[in-house]
Formats: structure tokens, C-alpha cells, sequence
């Protein structure tokens, strides 16, 4: 299923034998009543800090916890998720039992689409019918010139096709909202599964050509049929493939800004039909659009004239069964979840229907759901706490501004100028979304799937040269996560992650800025990231620095990306230190930020007593330890490395912290301590 949000945002969405060190050599056994948001069973006292600390925070965390049958890893936000989702799970439950008593329009809608993803017994009778009339759309494409039109309707509706349009701000004009292309059409989750050499990548390809043919089968096609077209499938996806660019290529914002007219991007990409497709997705005069891998595009231009009608044809059919997949009977269900969980992930259990019924209802009716969610789960006060955390971690973020010798005067002040500009947002949105003009009901799921896909799309194709709307949230207020968004340059905290383990009204300061204090500095340091850094105060896309203190940063920089890089995940694979430096450079950030804040907060009061045996210090760093504990699964940790811009979790704690000369006085590690890293390879950088 394809998501149509149109806002760029970074989220946080996670051996020598040394003596222990004295403090915590000598500690009794923890007390659980003592632990005021630090569970004792999470900590391994048998793992020296300075040799491990993920494993000495975590440890017992990790030995109890497997991962569930459901899942592909089981960490803290996993656990968290599990708790809103039985919120929501009531909600929803309430909402359709309600169908024939008094209703809000938008309990309604959410009722019925809940309801109706539920009926199982509906989609099983129905089988792969709620495709033919797609089907049928398809099959009437009798030349080149019929298939823009084509990839427009299931843009609008179901899936993404050849390529993917949305609507966000002009990158160099953060007034301006305009239409955007980027590449996409593969079924595979990253151009790498169909480029890369290995072992594990042809067996994926292998596989993935089995599932194409088992579901194309489901769909209607023979054997014979459907192993043939699996291989055209697989044949246009491997050259769209071959023509993207790499995750790591598209983190450079610069690199995927080419604004056009729809006269430049037919010079450009002649051989696909721009104006029946603007003219079909309803947009005939979209005004300027960007572009953001030309070389893409001229590629896809080329496959129009070089692939068969025919080919063609048999490509969108495959999309459209893979994306309606998740929804039909159950023998698309399970072979859908053979290959994107099983394989793909190593999950062994489908999750219960009404776990991913909930899903699509927060997916597609997400602020619907979500104001329910807020009346009975966000008490105000969470809100008030949440932002004076935010207050005070933008106080300690510009006093370690000032004091940053690597930049010159003139860009620090444009800095501060960025801080002090930053919008925030908390728990959810002042103004709720209306979905008054969607209808929802109780008959076939798809049905209901398509019109909400349909309501979305062209809510947001409305957009397109209308004034910017500072007031709209790109993730729903029960989602686990945060974000923060360079062309809004706002930091946004949903209500579901203002909650333990993240945030504990009833837990010392010391926790609460080690867990959601980070946070919260992760996503402020977001704006000074890599990419971040890029766009001005205005969330513009311009270079605000002076050359050398570019420099100064990128050296120091690339010390935290060959740091990562040295790291294995699994077998021999290692992170990709390119790919995660904005989210690593973010955790840094965060940690230095947040504890600064901490010290800050104390000053001026009575030292805070040890709460069994560690200090707050000490509890601040275990706090970011034990939120980011997790075990994964095999599968789960090479898709990763893929596709995640996030690093995993043993080097999200064990990486920063080892930065960190507050770290190791906290615990009193020494030089040389592998928690300890060499003060020539020690990355500092805000």
C-alpha cells in the first residue's frame, strides 16, 4: 500500500575483559519500587558498562524478550505500539458495534471502515473480484499513448506505478507548493535488491519472481501465463531499477531539485504522455514541478518506445493484485505475508486481522481516529510538560551553539536565527482534518480503500499553488515516532510517543531527559544535520554557510560515518555509515543537548540523591540505553541496512555514548575502555 504523504521530515523512528567500574561494582540489588522509569530486570549486571553498555542496560531486557511469532524485531516502541494499538482496538470496537445508534460523521467513518476491513467472510467470497473492473481498465490500453492516462487512475487510488507524483513545498521556495515526480514502480523495497551481486540478493529475486507468479496465478492467470509474466515484471523493474538513484545518492537535497514546466519535462521524458497524464490525475495546468531524478525520468521516456504494449499491460496488473493484495481472501493474504513477512523480514505469524484492519484505519482516517484517541488517552497536562521540555532543550541547544569554535560568527548567528524560528508541535493538530466529502460504508473493503486513497490524493492535489498549511501534521497523534521537517523547520512530538518508557511524569529528571529529552534533542539537531543544514530558517533550500565552517562540519562529520561503517550487524555485513549519518549525527546531537539541559535544570538545587546506587547521570544514560532496546531477527537486520536511515539499536546506544567525555565521567570508564573511543577518532559536533 502506498502512502501519499507529502512532507519531507527526519524521524527517530532507533573484547577485552575490564573491571567493572567502582560505582557500580559495589551496588546491591536493584529495587523495583525504587526504579521510578527504569525497569532493574532490563540490566545485565553481569556485562562490564565499559566493555558493552547496550548489553549491560539491556541485557536482561533482550535474554526475556524475544521476538514475537508477528514480528520481524521486539523492542520498546514495539511494546509501546502493542499498548496504543489495544487503545485504539477499543476505540474502533466501540465505533463499529455502534452502527445502528447516534454517531459523530467521523465515528461513522471510522466504524464502518474498521467494519468492513474486518469482514473477512466478505473478501473471501469475493476472491480477486473487487480487481476486474481495474483489470478490465487495463486491458483496454491498445497503444503507448493509453498507458499515461492509466498509471494516473492507479496514482489516484491504489498504487504507484512507473513512477510516484505528490504535492510538498518547492524545496528554493517554501512559500510555494508545487507538484513533484520521483522514481519509484518497483515491487521490491529498494533498487539494491535488483542491482546487487550476493548470494542472499539473487535468492530474494528468485523468490520474488515465485511470489509475482503465485499471486498473478491467484489472480486469474495460469501457470504458464503467470511464470512468463513474472519475468516481464521483473524485467521492467530491473531497469527502472537500474536507473534510480541510491538512498544515499537522495540524501543530498540539491541532488533531487529540478523545477520544471510540464514543457521542460516533456523535452526531457518525450515518450511518456505528460499532459494526458496530468489531464487524467485532474491537474491539466499543474504549474511548475520538480523533478527529482531527471535521469530516471529520461529512462522511463526510453522504455515506452523499447517495451511492448503488451509488457506494459502486464506490469500494472501485477501492481494493482500487489497492492490490493493485503485485502482479498486469504490466499492472497497469506501469500502476501509469506513474501513480505516471512521472507522478506523473517516474520513466522501473520498479525490478527483486527491489528492490521486498525493499521489501515490510522493510515487512511488517521486524524479521525486519532481525535478519539486524544479525547481519552492525552491528558493536558502531558502536552504542557512535553513543551517545557522542548523550552528547556532549545535554551541548552543555543548556549552549545555559542560555544562551537568550529564555526565562524556569521553562520553561528544564522544558526541561533534558525533555532530560535523552530515551530513546534505536540500531541495533535489544532485544526482537525475534515473528511466530510469522503464516504465511507460497510460494503467491501476495497471499495472503501480506493475512495479514501481517492480523497487523500486529490485533498493534496488541491494544494498545489495554494498558501502553505503550517497547521497540517505529517504522521497521525497515536503514532509511536517524532519528526522534523526542514521546509516547515517544526519539530512534532504525536501523543503516542509522550509516554513511558519515552516520557514518565512519575519518573526523576534524570530519566525523562535521557528518554524523551533525547528525543526531542534528536529531532532539533535534525535541523543541523547533513541534510538539515541545507535549508534556511525559512525552510528553504540555500547555503547559509560559510564555506570553511562547511568544511569543519563535513570533517567532523565523516569521523561519525566511518565510525558506523566499521560496525558489523549481521554476519559481515556493516552499517552503512552514509546512509544513517543524519539520524547518527542526530543521536549525538540529542544526547549532548539533553544532558546539557539535565545539568542545567539542576543547578541551583540540592545535589539529587543516587536512586540504587546511580547517580542521574548515570540514570540519564541508561534511560537511552533501555529506549532503544530491541532484538531482531536475521532477515529483519539485512533489510535494514538496506533501506533504514536509521542505524540498529546496539549502535544507536553504544556509538554516541562512546563520543561522549560525559559519558565516561558519568561512569567512570578510562582511556582505552572500549566504551571509550580515541579522542583522534571522537566525533563532536553539536
Amino acid at each position: 500500500m502506498m502512502c501519499y504523504h507529502r512532507r519531507r521530515m527526519c524521524a527517530i523512528m532507533l573484547a577485552a575483559t575490564l573491571a567493572v567500574a567502582p560505582l557500580l561494582a559495589q551496588q546491591p540489588p536493584a529495587s523495583p519500587a525504587a526504579f521510578h522509569g527504569l525497569d532493574p530486570k532490563n540490566i545485565d549486571r553481569g556485562v562490564n558498562p565499559a566493555s558493552d553498555f547496550y548489553k549491560f542496560a539491556d541485557g536482561g531486557w533482550l535474554a526475556a524478550n524475544p521476538v514475537p511469532a508477528e514480528y520481524s524485531r521486539w523492542g520498546s516502541f514495539n511494546e509501546l505500539l502493542e499498548k496504543n494499538m489495544r487503545d485504539l482496538h477499543s476505540i474502533l470496537d466501540e465505533a463499529a458495534a455502534n452502527a445502528g445508534g447516534p454517531r459523530t460523521p467521523n465515528v461513522q467513518k471510522i466504524g464502518d471502515f474498521y467494519a468492513s476491513a474486518m469482514d473477512s467472510d466478505a473478501a473471501e467470497k469475493e476472491g480477486a473480484k473487487p480487481l476486474f473492473d481495474e483489470f478490465s481498465r487495463i486491458a483496454a490500453i491498445a497503444s503507448p499513448s493509453d498507458i499515461p492516462a492509466a498509471v494516473a487512475h492507479l496514482h489516484i487510488c491504489l498504487a504507484n506505478p512507473a513512477f510516484s507524483f505528490y504535492v510538498n513545498q518547492d524545496a528554493k521556495n517554501s512559500r510555494e507548493v508545487i507538484a513533484q515526480i520521483r522514481q519509484g514502480g518497483l515491487g521490491l523495497p529498494d533498487r539494491d535488491y535488483y542491482t546487487k551481486e550476493d548470494d542472499h540478493s539473487r535468492e530474494l529475486r528468485s523468490q520474488y519472481l515465485g511470489h509475482v507468479q503465485k499471486l498473478l496465478e491467484l489472480a486469474g492467470e495460469d501457470a504458464t501465463t503467470a511464470a512468463a509474466d513474472a519475468k516481464t515484471v521483473m524485467a521492467i523493474e530491473t531497469r527502472l531499477a537500474n536507473a534510480s538513484m541510491t538512498r544515499v545518492e537522495q540524501r543530498d537535497p540539491n541532488a533531487t531539485y529540478h523545477r520544471m514546466t510540464v514543457s521542460d519535462l516533456s523535452d526531457l521524458a518525450p515518450g511518456f504522455g505528460w499532459k494526458s497524464y496530468f489531464s487524467a490525475i485532474g491537474k491539466s495546468s499543474p504549474g511548475p514541478i520538480n523533478v527529482e531524478q531527471p535521469g530516471f525520468f529520461k529512462e522511463l521516456s526510453a522504455m515506452m518506445n523499447d517495451v511492448p504494449v503488451a509488457d506494459w499491460k502486464t506490469y500494472l496488473r501485477w501492481h494493482v493484485v500487489n497492492a490490493a493484495a493485503p485485502w482479498l481472501s486469504s490466499a492472497f493474504v497469506m501469500e502476501n505475508f509469506r513474501f513480505r513477512g516471512e521472507v522478506m523480514t523473517g516474520a513466522k505469524q501473520i498479525q490478527p486481522r483486527w491489528k492490521r484492519a486498525l493499521r489501515a484505519t490510522d493510515r487512511d482516517l488517521g486524524e479521525a481516529l486519532g481525535m478519539q484517541y486524544v479525547k481519552r488517552y492525552f491528558p493536558p497536562a502531558a502536552k504542557a510538560r512535553a513543551l517545557e521540555m522542548v523550552e528547556n532543550l532549545r535554551a541548552a541547544f543555543r548556549e552549545r551553539l555559542k560555544t562551537r569554535t568550529w564555526m565562524s560568527d556569521d553562520t553561528k548567528s544564522k544558526a541561533l536565527d534558525k533555532l530560535a524560528s523552530f515551530k513546534v508541535k505536540i500531541g495533535y493538530p489544532e485544526k482537525w482534518r475534515d473528511y466530510s466529502a469522503l464516504t465511507i460504508d460497510r460494503g467491501p473493503f476495497i471499495a472503501n480503500l480506493l475512495r479514501a486513497r481517492e480523497f487523500e490524493f486529490k485533498r493534496e492535489l488541491d494544494e498545489i499553488g495554494q498558501p502553505v498549511d503550517r497547521t497540517e501534521w505529517g504522521m497521525t497523534p497515536p503514532t509511536v515516532n517524532a519528526y522534523y521537517s526542514p521546509q516547515l523547520n517544526e519539530i512534532v512530538f504525536p501523543a503516542g510517543i509522550l509516554q513511558p518508557p519515552f516520557f514518565d511524569p512519575e519518573a526523576d529528571d534524570a530519566v525523562n531527559y535521557g528518554g524523551m529529552g533525547a528525543v526531542i534533542g534528536h529531532e532539533m539537531t535534525h535541523g543541523f544535520d547533513d541534510q538539515g543544514n541545507k535549508f534556511d530558517s525559512e525552510g528553504n533550500l540555500k547555503d547559509w554557510w560559510k564555506p570553511v565552517d562547511r568544511i569543519a562540519f563535513d570533517s567532523r562529520a565523516h569521523l561519525l560515518e566511518q565510525q558506523y561503517s566499521d560496525c558489523v550487524v549481521v554476519d559481515t555485513i556493516h552499517e552503512n555509515g552514509k546512509l544513517t549519518l543524519g539520524e547518527n549525527i542526530a543521536d549525538l546531537g540529542g544526547l549532548t543537548i539533553s544532558f546539557a539541559a539535565l545539568r542545567k535544570s539542576e543547578e541551583g538545587k540540592p545535589v539529587p540523591p543516587q536512586i540504587d546506587g546511580f547517580t542521574p547521570g548515570q540514570r540519564f544514560f541508561l534511560a537511552w540505553a533501555q529506549i532503544w532496546r530491541a532484538n531482531y531477527r536475521d532477515q529483519e537486520l539485512r533489510r535494514l541496512v538496506i533501506v533504514d536511515p536509521h542505524a540498529v539499536s546496539p549502535l544507536r546506544v553504544n556509538c554516541p555514548l562512546s563520543d561522549m567525555p560525559e559519558f565516561q565521567q558519568a561512569f567512570g570508564l578510562k582511556s582505552g575502555d572500549p566504551m571509550v573511543r580515541s579522542e583522534t577518532l571522537r566525533a563532536s559536533i553539536w
